[in-house]
């Protein structure tokens, strides 16, 4: 992988504020690492019925109005069943303007969030605070929230939580490496 000036003046510029930092930015970068160790050693589902890891891209860094995507867009058919990548308790059901249905859900420690959006609808039964298995059907692939009506996808997204854990807040992390170890 190649990289340009810019990023690697990023980087190096990066690496040394840390290092000249306190303490804190130090721990900090050591949460980030150990939220990225910690979803690689989950075995994770595909969420996404039908759709082979490999087929999927990288969009965590791209740009959208205003902010980073920090989510991967799992493109399938409306319809297509949407599955739990974890175990783990289901502990929000939400309809939000970005998101649209949307469902949370903690890993087994609650120390992960897995965040699934712009579902069509949620599977029967679905509720909060249900323990969900690995494979569970949660919903379905749609376009709601700010999805555009003709591209369903899955957009999916991991957080590391803090200690509060919040739902709502976490520490990003890019779950395309752990997707695509799925088998």
């Amino acid at each position: 992988m190649r990289l340009s000036r810019r990023q690697l003046a990023t980087a190096a510029a990066t690496a040394a504020a840390l290092l000249a930092a306190p303490g804190w930015a130090m721990a900090q970068a050591g949460i980030e690492q150990s939220g990225a160790a910690l979803l690689a050693a989950r075995t994770l589902q595909f969420p996404v019925d039908g759709v082979k890891p490999e087929a999927v891209r990288d969009t965590f860094d791209d740009g959208r109005p205003g902010h980073r995507h920090e989510a991967l867009d799992i493109m399938a058919p409306r319809g297509t069943p949407v599955r739990a990548v974890d175990d783990g308790q289901l502990v929000k059901l939400f309809d939000s303007k970005p998101g649209g249905l949307t469902v949370y859900q903690f890993d087994p420690t609650s120390r992960l969030a897995y965040y699934y959006a712009h579902l069509d609808r949620y599977a029967e039964g679905l509720r909060e605070g249900m323990l969900l298995r690995r494979g569970d059907l949660i919903g379905y692939v749609g376009t709601t929230g700010n999805a555009a009506p003709d591209a369903p996808h899955l957009h999916f997204a991991v957080f590391l939580l803090g200690p509060e854990k919040q739902w709502w807040k976490g520490e990003a992390l890019n779950p395309y490496s752990a997707l695509r170890a799925v088998r």
